[in-house]
């Protein structure tokens, strides 16, 4: 496990804080830059893939990141990659065997609606190392994997919610703090969950009221997709009208939507992102994010490629944690000299005692 201590890849806060017709044909070669680590494995005849769910690679969140780090992978091998965007879910099947039948030696698939066409894919070419993003590879749900030859990319971002959930709660000076989803999937959910056990926990540690609207820990508000429109601003406004000064979209393009509703409210309402930090991916959110809960797929999709192109490839599930920095929380940023230095030593506290064991999160990975 490579790691990485800048604040884009492994969960730290300065100022205190340690802490989805077929779509588009594969392209005929992305190609990397230039050049190349020169003590990279000789892997020229290696092909790395990857295919995005109907949110596309630009959607500043969980595919943009997953091709991070097979850009990354493909670069330091010296060796040039393949990317095909899906613009429906009846593009996933179809994509997958375009990249099959143009030689792909690993193909990674983003998001748990590709898990099924991964799975069919993957038990027809057993040769080929499959990366499935974001889902288990149990399409039967009866507990165990369906395709041998599938690596399960899995993230505990219920750790890292908690910590940005607690943060949202001190800073909170309305007592009430919003989430919302795009679909109620446990890989959404987790980010929810999460965050209402760090409010959960900020009311019980201080004798607070702290309120979350739009998740109760079995059920909450959605907006029946992930793509940004009317249907995500309205929800977004639904939990803004309610008088919440924290919002927390979780769904990928979702929060462009969230974002406008708070400008039209009047800005004061601070946005927690996810997947991705959206202060870098998104430069017009910097003056609204508090923070983002960090699922760092642009690392463990680049280990898995690496280790694929090294003959080092192992199927089993990779579950991404603060321990090993495949989850966290992003910096401050403009938001850091507007929260307590006190709130931010008390996160980094409960980091360590998620990390060593001595707090627990409760999560469907855990």
């Amino acid at each position: 496990m490579i790691k990485r201590t800048a604040f884009g890849a492994t969960a730290v806060v300065s100022a205190g804080l340690l802490l989805a017709a077929c779509g588009a044909a594969p392209d005929e070669a992305s190609t990397p830059s230039e050049g190349g680590d020169a003590s990279a494995p000789a892997a020229s005849d290696f092909l790395p893939c990857i295919v995005s769910d109907f949110g596309g690679f630009d959607d500043k969140s969980f595919n943009q990141l997953s091709l991070e780090g097979v850009e990354q992978a493909a670069d330091e091998l010296g060796v040039d990659f393949k990317q095909v965007e899906s613009n429906a879910e009846t593009d996933y099947a179809p994509n997958l065997n375009a990249l099959v039948a143009q030689g792909c030696s690993a193909i990674a698939s983003v998001g748990f609606a590709l898990a099924p066409a991964t799975v069919e894919a993957a038990n027809a070419n057993p040769d080929i190392d499959f990366i499935l993003i974001d889902d288990a590879a149990d399409t039967d749900f009866d507990g165990t994997k369906d395709a041998e030859t599938v690596k399960p990319l899995l993230y505990d971002t219920a750790q890292a919610a908690f910590l940005a959930g607690y943060l949202s709660a001190g800073y909170s000076e309305a007592g009430k703090v919003g989430t919302f989803g795009g679909q109620e999937f446990p890989t959404v959910t987790i980010f929810m969950d999460g965050f209402k056990q760090g409010v959960d926990y900020y009311n019980e540690t201080k004798g607070t009221d702290v309120s979350v609207i739009g998740w109760d820990g079995e059920t909450g508000s959605f907006t029946g997709g992930f793509s940004a429109g009317p249907e995500a601003k309205t929800v977004a406004q639904n939990i803004i009208d309610q008088g919440v000064d924290v919002l927390l979209p979780v769904g990928g393009p979702i929060y462009q939507s969230a974002l406008q509703a708070i400008k039209e409210d009047g800005g004061d309402i601070a946005l927690i992102g996810a997947d991705a930090d959206l202060f870098e991916s998104d430069p017009t959110t910097a003056d609204y994010v508090l923070t983002s809960i960090l699922k760092n797929m642009h690392l463990s999709t680049y280990e898995a490629v690496m280790a694929s192109a090294n003959g080092e490839f192992d199927a089993e599930a990779y579950i991404g944690t603060l321990e090993n920095e495949g989850v966290g929380i992003a910096d401050l940023h403009n938001f850091a000299d507007k929260v307590d230095p006190a709130l931010l030593e008390e996160v980094n506290a409960l980091q360590e005692q998620i990390i060593s064991g001595d707090l627990e999160v409760d999560s469907y990975l855990s």
